[in-house]
């Protein structure tokens, strides 16, 4: 399942610049990109605990700021120092939620889909508060694997996450709560993959899996980011 998880990741990462019109290449061992990538994401991911330095230096732009995803905390990268350390996470397929999907204070949570360029413009303010303008481009919208999902109280958005299927899983990242708690963000995503992606184990990773860990998801195994200074 590790490996599910960090190649679903990868193709996250793809489609990502591939919506900013800079698309990576997926080699044996690492996905790479020749363009700086988005900010906040990697120049590169390793595809497998045997990759090595020749993997990655020579086909990302290796200049200060570049980063590299250490899918298994193997990578010993010349330059390069530890940004942060997170885990990966896995759980089964969920099924429908039980109980209507509500907030800690009793509140009930009206979950969607992004589906039109407002709604994207929405859930990316409150997922970054505004801090990552343009990281979200619209072209994402017409990614068929791809579901940027929120949870409105009152017609504001107050939490959400993306989702990207690949392969037999769906990925879970960019969970975020700005206007509810913590664990009605990760319910909500949870239902929602159920939903859009039925069937498929959810994957992902996260620096303090904590919240995913009490809906069901387990830890997988260790990864770095790796930043050049």
């Amino acid at each position: 399942m590790i490996d599910e998880a960090v190649r679903d990741n990868a193709a996250w990462c793809d489609t990502m610049c591939r919506a900013h019109g800079r698309p990576g290449v997926f080699g044996p061992l690492a996905w790479t990109n020749p363009a700086r990538t988005p900010v906040l994401y990697p120049d590169a991911v390793t595809l497998s605990p045997d990759a090595g330095p020749a993997d990655v230096l020579g086909h990302i732009d290796a200049g200060s700021g570049a980063s590299v995803k250490d899918s298994f905390g193997t990578l010993d990268l010349p330059g390069f120092d530890v940004l942060f350390t997170a885990q990966w996470i896995a759980r089964p397929a969920p099924g429908a939620p039980e109980r209507p999907l509500r907030a800690a204070t009793g509140d009930p949570i009206v979950w969607e889909v992004a589906a039109d360029p407002r709604a994207l413009e929405e859930w990316a303010q409150a997922c970054f508060s505004g801090g990552a303008p343009g990281l979200f481009p619209p072209a994402l919208l017409d990614e068929p694997h791809v579901r940027l999902v929120c949870g409105r109280i009152g017609g504001d958005v107050v939490c959400g996450a993306a989702l990207s299927a690949s392969g037999t899983v769906t990925g879970v990242s960019n969970v975020f709560a700005s206007g509810c708690d913590e664990s009605a963000a990760w319910e909500g995503t949870v239902a929602m993959a159920a939903e859009l992606f039925p069937g498929r184990p959810l994957v992902g990773y996260e620096s303090d899996p904590s919240a995913a860990l009490a809906h069901g998801f387990t830890t997988l195994g260790p990864l770095r980011i790796l930043l050049k200074p």
